[in-house]
Order: C-alpha cells, then structure tokens, then sequence
C-alpha cells in the first residue's frame, strides 16, 4: 500500500493567536504518516509557549527572524519525507487534505507535484476569489507568469523537485512562491485536485500583501531570474518576457509618477537586455 512520509512545514511569526487552528487541522488529518515541523522565525509573542503546549506531537525549531523562505528552508532541511507539504499559520487544511493528495499520487505515480482548491475566508466571510486567481492543471508556466496562482498551504511535493530547482530564495521579502512556481512550472506539470481542501484565511494586518506593498517590484526580479536561468525554451522565454514587459511598463510608470523617475525609466529599460538574447534562446532550444 502506497503510504509515503509526508513532510509537513509550518513556517510561523507572530502568531500565537491563530497557530492552534493551524495545528489542529492537521491532527485533525485522516491520513497519519506524516511528520510536523513547526519552524517558529524568531516570534516575539507567545508563540513558544502555545508550542510547548503540542509538545512531543511537533519537531518545534526556533530561529532568529529571517521571513519565511528561510523558515521554509530550515524545515525542509531538518525533514525526512518523500513528499513535502506547507501550510501557513494562518490557513486551515480540510480533514481529508493529505489523504486526498497521497491518493492522487498513488494513482499517478510520475506526478511529483499537486495543489488543491480553496475556500477564500476574508475577515471571517466566504468570499470567491476573482477570475485571476482561477488554477489550471498540466504545464501552467504561461498561467503562473502574471501571478502567484499556486497557493504553498494547498501544494504537496516530491523533494526531489527541490534536488533541481532549488529551494525558496531567502532574498525575497515576498513573492517567494511565486518565484519557486516560475522556477518548477517549466520542467513539471502542476496538477490540481478539484476539491476545496484548504480554508485560505486574509485580512488580518500581519499579512505579507499588507506589509510589502510593492509586490510586482519583487515578481519583476523574479522574473528576471527566471529569464537569466537558462531553463525555460524559447517559448517559454518569449512568455516571460512579454510578462516583464507588461510589469516593467506598469511599475515603472508608477514610479515616474510619484516622483522616482530614474528607478521608473531604469525598469522601463529593464526588458530590452532580455529581449537581445531571445532569438539566441529560440536557436538553442
């Protein structure tokens, strides 16, 4: 029987009031070969002592506050598991969430990575997301180009994918999701499982979105990682760019707007030094 070691990575800050929900969601789970990592990024709030309440349940790491791709990356280090799971701290997994993913994987055996539906909860109401947010299935590069459309606390991994891609860049203050997808969805189909298995909880103020208001600054130099990579084929490099092209024009006439002209100029220029090395990539591939 297909019963594989599950992962599963909670990287926390400041959450002492919404991490017990997180917790018991997922021993709540009706799939239990699993191991709990709970990476606590250096909270200043009573967040150890709500952990020491789980203790003997959980692998509990502290670590001086580094956001949440180097929490991440602390819990994928310290797990043993074939299959990687995350969820944040303030999101709630379904009871059937791991089982129904474990399943999936049981009966498509070259599948390493999958994300579920979602219920989108915003300051306690059931709101539907907007057509953006809508996920695709199968090789979703060209859909994961404008936004982040694969939510961390809905996916389930092979760590090998890891082994290839890299692990989250810890140089991103956000949008470290939306990097890591850019950085997968050119060599692994994305699958979804079309059932809401994880409650997507928004609106509270300690919400990255809320914090970094410049969001599209940090998708653009994803962006343009991803087109300096060396991975994507000429067609898939034809869609960056023409992302970063949108992107650039945006934000830097937003820039030029309020009042920062070189920086809006600079990212206007931005997309031309890739555009001189497309057709080299359309030859190579």
């Amino acid at each position: 029987m297909f019963s594989p070691l599950v992962s599963i990575i909670i990287p926390t800050y400041n959450r002492s009031y919404c991490i017990s929900e997180a917790l018991d969601s997922i021993f709540g789970q009706t799939y239990g070969h699993y191991e709990l990592i709970v990476v606590d990024d250096g909270s200043t709030d009573d967040t150890a002592r709500v952990l020491d309440r789980y203790a003997g349940r959980l692998n509990s790491l502290r670590t001086h506050h580094a956001g949440p791709s180097a929490a991440r990356n602390t819990g994928i280090r310290a797990s043993r598991g074939d299959y990687m799971a995350f969820l944040d701290s303030d999101d709630l997994w379904t009871a059937r969430k791991l089982e129904q993913q474990v399943h999936f994987f049981s009966k498509n055996p070259d599948a390493r990575i999958c994300q579920t539906e979602e219920i989108w909860i915003r300051n306690g109401i059931r709101v539907n997301p907007m057509k953006k947010h809508k996920k695709y299935s199968g090789w979703i590069f060209r859909q994961c180009l404008p936004l982040c459309i694969v939510s961390p606390s809905a996916v389930m991994l092979h760590r090998s994918i890891f082994d290839r891609v890299g692990l989250f860049d810890e140089t991103l203050a956000a949008c470290e999701d939306y990097d890591l997808w850019l950085r997968i969805a050119p060599h692994y189909p994305i699958y979804l499982i079309d059932k809401p298995l994880i409650i997507k909880r928004g609106g509270h103020d300690d919400q990255q979105s809320r914090i970094i208001p410049t969001l599209d600054k940090l998708r653009i130099q994803a962006l343009c990682k991803s087109l300096a990579s060396g991975s994507l084929n000429g067609a898939q490099y034809g869609l960056a760019l023409a992302e970063l092209e949108k992107k650039c024009a945006v934000y830097g006439a937003g820039c030029i707007k309020r009042g920062k002209s070189d920086e809006g100029k600079a990212c206007i220029a931005l997309p031309e030094k890739y555009a001189l090395a497309l057709q080299s990539v359309v030859n190579k591939k």
